[in-house]
């Protein structure tokens, strides 16, 4: 069984957020899946599984658990069969996930764009304890089907933060953080970070369904619905999105770093 390293939302190798994407055609057995997630010990492990009509079953699980949208691990996945020739680089990848169908098509300049659902954001008010575990004093906070959109006044507010993840980790699962603000370095638009510590993840590198509740979020704020925006961890990536009615168009590069076989199959 194949399995693969892929650095998402990035183009050169060792940043960006990093996947497992592993060929597991005919795999359903979720507590192996698990097992191999926990032992890659990335933010996600994808599994990948032909259908017979052309299209692939995508599942996603951090070291802790499976989840329901990823982003980066779905890049990373198409990446993956355009690289390896088992898709026609002409076509387009559907996968069916939990979410429900997801495509992928290859843009220009190698640029790889998903069309995903948007996740509202709606003002909220958090658990108690929550901003403090965050070490946050925000503009504004909502809440969407990815966690808590945290908005802070600067950029480098954003950059400084260091959350207190033991306290933020005890929390409920639905209280994931995504941080943002404004951004005033690099022409990008805005910036980011994504804490998800009761996923197995304190910071994740680069988010991408993080960014279906962001493209809504700074679309209302904004006016506008294109953005090129930075997620800002210490790996850091390049995330362009689009909000297109009630879906995101999710936009960026990926490169392979490591291939193998995984010789510990399902018994």
């Amino acid at each position: 069984m194949r399995v693969f390293t892929v650095d998402a939302f990035t183009g050169k190798p060792f940043s960006g957020n990093p996947a497992a994407v592993t060929l597991a055609d005919g795999v359903t057995d979720a507590a192996w899946m698990q097992d191999v997630a926990r032992e890659m010990n990335l933010s996600e492990t994808a599994f990948v599984s032909a259908r017979d009509d052309g299209s692939f079953d995508l599942r996603w699980f951090t070291p802790g658990i499976e989840v329901d949208l990823c982003g980066h691990a779905t890049l990373a996945s198409a990446h993956v069969l355009w690289e390896d020739d088992i898709v026609s680089t002409d076509g387009t990848i559907v996968f069916h996930t939990r979410s429900g169908p997801l495509t992928c098509r290859l843009v220009h300049a190698g640029r790889i764009e998903m069309d995903f659902p948007a996740c509202p954001v709606e003002e909220a008010q958090p658990p108690a304890g929550f901003l403090e575990a965050l070490g946050a004093d925000p503009k504004f906070v909502g809440s969407s089907a990815v966690g808590y959109v945290v908005e802070l006044p600067t950029e480098d507010d954003v950059r400084a933060l260091r959350p207190d993840f033991a306290r933020l980790k005890a929390m409920a699962e639905d209280s994931w953080a995504c941080v943002t603000a404004a951004a005033s370095t690099g022409g990008f638009d805005f910036v980011s970070r994504f804490f998800a510590p009761q996923g197995g993840i304190d910071e994740d590198p680069v988010t991408g369904s993080a960014h279906c509740a962001l493209a809504h979020f700074w679309s209302h704020k904004t006016g506008r619905t294109s953005f090129r925006a930075y997620q800002c961890s210490a790996r850091g990536g390049v995330v362009f999105c689009e909000l297109v009615g009630d879906r995101v168009k999710l936009g960026g590069r990926a490169v392979t770093v490591a291939r193998g076989e995984l010789i510990a199959e399902p018994v």
